[in-house]
């Protein structure tokens, strides 16, 4: 028995054609998913001191930790303020601290090192200082009075470029005429700024004298509050943030745009059906041919039976037109029907058009004689 296909030629032609870059389209989500999740991971993010990746700082919090301070990695601004008692505090990421977090911890420590801060956070601690753009990572000479310049020597700093007029602040590693590490203290006692986080990194601890400055700076009391800020802190407001939230804005945008080039690319392979041609055969079969041939594979295959039914069905259907009657009307209303056009016993009318089949070609033969003489009976009544 054959079967057809519950999927139509233009769909398989449409699929055919947008299945690449659906596949490519499905891989750059499940990157960005992957990266997503990975981030999940607090141990592998910039700066954190637990891990070991280049951008990460677990050499530097070793080397503290050998030299006797007491490292102590945070990641929410309760677990920041429960901790920060005295000693020194590196804020990673102080743009993420949330609400008043950063004056409440700028009292409860001896020094707050803040890395790459913003306008904003600058504005909030230490207003006499603004943002003078940034710079590249370079290797630069100290040029001040800190101590733990001095200590250090050149190191590998740039990033954010600091500017301002107080003339209590110690300015070093100028990057042209900005400084881009500002030291203030005062009898609430000290804040430095760093405008990249280069120099306290796995991969830049090495290099000139960035080991010696990251010790020095983070290293100047016993207890040593490492707070790199979530973005899960419950104190951010959302709690959890949804998967969506977690994207970084350009992956959005490149999904977004994947998808507007997958459904042009579909409209540009799809073909789409135009007005019916019409062509001519190459070859013209006569009606009484295709007939006769088809009784022939009747006759062959012994289905004289099939035929039967086949003629029966046809005449009925012949009959229901010419009596108005409608499509779906029963056996016992068509035979009723007909005996009262023929007058004829509606026993004998369902013997013909409904009766068991043939058992020969001979008995094939004499039904169709009674089907046509039925409907030419029916015709001229």
């Amino acid at each position: 028995m054959s079967t057809t296909s519950s999927v139509s030629p233009d769909l398989r032609r449409i699929w055919r054609g947008v299945r690449v870059p659906l596949g490519l389209l499905l891989l750059i989500v499940l990157v960005a998913l992957a990266l997503v999740l990975s981030r999940g991971d607090q141990t592998s993010g910039d700066l954190e001191p637990g891990s070991y990746e280049p951008r990460g700082s677990h050499a530097l919090a070793h080397l503290l930790q050998e030299e006797g301070v007491d490292v102590r990695p945070v990641h929410t601004i309760a677990e920041a303020l429960q901790q920060a008692d005295g000693g020194t505090l590196v804020i990673t990421a102080p743009e993420r601290v949330p609400g008043t977090g950063l004056t409440d911890l700028r009292r409860r420590v001896a020094h707050l090192v803040l890395v790459a801060p913003d306008a904003n956070t600058l504005s909030t601690l230490v207003p006499t200082v603004t943002t003078a753009g940034t710079t590249d990572v370079q290797t630069l000479s100290p040029g001040c009075t800190v101590g733990a310049a001095v200590g250090a020597g050149t190191a590998t700093l740039g990033g954010t470029r600091f500017r301002t007029d107080d003339s209590e602040a110690r300015q070093c590693y100028r990057a042209g005429q900005d400084p881009t590490l500002v030291q203030f203290a005062d009898r609430t006692g000290t804040v430095t700024l760093l405008g990249t986080g280069a120099p306290l990194t796995n991969d830049r601890l090495s290099d000139e004298g960035n080991a010696a400055l990251g010790m020095r700076l983070l290293g100047d009391h016993q207890r040593l509050v490492w707070y790199v800020p979530s973005p899960n802190d419950p104190a951010l407001g959302g709690g959890q943030k949804s998967f969506y939230e977690l994207i970084p804005p350009g992956w959005r945008y490149g999904a977004f745009t994947a998808g507007i080039a997958v459904v042009l690319f579909a409209l540009w392979r799809a073909r789409r059906l135009g007005p019916v041609v019409p062509e001519p055969l190459p070859v013209l079969v006569r009606a009484a041919e295709t007939a006769e041939g088809r009784a022939r594979l009747y006759r062959r295959g012994g289905a004289a039976g099939h035929a039967a039914e086949t003629l029966r069905e046809a005449a009925r259907g012949r009959l229901r037109a010419r009596l108005g009657l409608p499509r779906e009307a029963e056996a016992a209303a068509i035979v009723e029907a007909v005996s009262a056009r023929t007058g004829r016993p509606a026993a004998e009318l369902g013997g013909v058009l409904y009766g068991p089949p043939p058992e020969d070609d001979a008995g094939l033969v004499r039904l169709a004689d009674e089907l046509d003489t039925v409907e030419r009976e029916v015709e001229r009544s």
